[in-house]
């Protein structure tokens, strides 16, 4: 089986959006990047693609700059947050605090529904709608390379370290569910199950000169992380004054925070690791982003 792949490199990203949850911040949630690249295959649709279709998106981390600030002497780091225009009185206008981070990132992007013959007008519209009109989880644009199309075959690994190799150096986000799933199992709830993996312990002890030691240590290797990856129902479905759209049933909704892992892409052994695709669990109200059970 051969997978198609649209790579769209180094797209860097201002002021996207960095509170991913009510409780976490920095890396934009998983919703925030299958949704732009569902918009940009909407945009594509309504261009003459109309067969194309984007199945899964892979997400590529190559710098992050949370835009944050810690002066001397704080504790704490304080968010840097835009200065907005005076109002008519000279008064500065109501301030709603607001996470930022600039970003560089590439994406690999699984698609079907495309002839050989359209390849190049294709990736031409691709850059056109990036450039001009879209959004990336809430940033904005500044410049991207040249997108380009691969094919790995299965089980094919010179496909596979040619497509690494364009993805280096980074860090590719993948889902750690397993270490929330054994750390509940063991009687944790959620929170303390997340908290357990990213929390950085710190020890010390004393050598036989008396001399204080210490040393740091985390339940699991890897850069271990929490991340969004969608929503959880909190009400029955039905209809709300004035909502976006009115053919679809509305529901109130959480957000779903697991853990996942900054990877570096030459330790993956297929492309397929790294893909996030739409799951929908309608009994259970759960709307996610969640990669190849296959693979898990």
């Amino acid at each position: 089986m051969i997978k198609t792949l649209l790579i769209v490199p180094h797209i860097e990203v201002h002021n996207a959006n960095a509170l991913s949850s009510p409780f976490t911040i920095g890396f934009p949630a998983m919703t925030a990047w299958l949704g732009a690249v569902h918009a940009l295959q909407r945009k594509l649709n309504s261009d003459g693609f109309e067969a194309l279709k984007f199945t899964a998106t892979g997400v590529v981390s190559h710098k992050a700059d949370l835009q944050v600030h810690k002066g001397v002497g704080d504790y704490v780091y304080s968010i840097v947050g835009t200065s907005n225009p005076v109002e008519k009185d000279g008064k500065r206008p109501a301030f709603i605090e607001e996470s930022r981070v600039h970003l560089d990132v590439s994406l690999v992007i699984e698609f079907s529904g495309l002839h050989k013959r359209d390849e190049e007008n294709f990736l031409e519209r691709v850059v056109h709608h990036l450039k001009s009109r879209m959004k990336m989880a809430g940033g904005d644009i500044f410049k991207l390379r040249k997108p380009i199309i691969e094919r790995e075959e299965q089980g094919e690994e010179s496909d596979t370290q040619r497509i690494r190799r364009k993805l280096m150096p980074g860090y590719a986000i993948v889902e750690r569910r397993d270490l929330m799933m054994d750390a509940m199992k063991q009687g944790l709830d959620g929170l303390d199950a997340l908290l357990e993996y990213v929390t950085i312990n710190h020890s010390c002890e004393k050598d036989d000169e008396g001399k204080v030691l210490w040393s740091s240590s985390r339940k699991s290797a890897g850069w271990i992380v929490p991340i969004a990856t969608g929503f959880q129902g909190i009400s029955k479905l039905g209809s709300a004054k004035n909502q976006r759209d009115p053919d679809t049933p509305h529901r109130f909704a959480e957000s779903v925070v697991t853990l996942g892992e900054f990877k570096m892409p030459y330790k993956i052994e297929s492309i397929d690791e790294i893909l996030w695709y739409y799951s929908a669990d309608k009994e259970h109200g759960l709307y996610l982003c969640e990669q190849n059970k296959n693979n898990s």
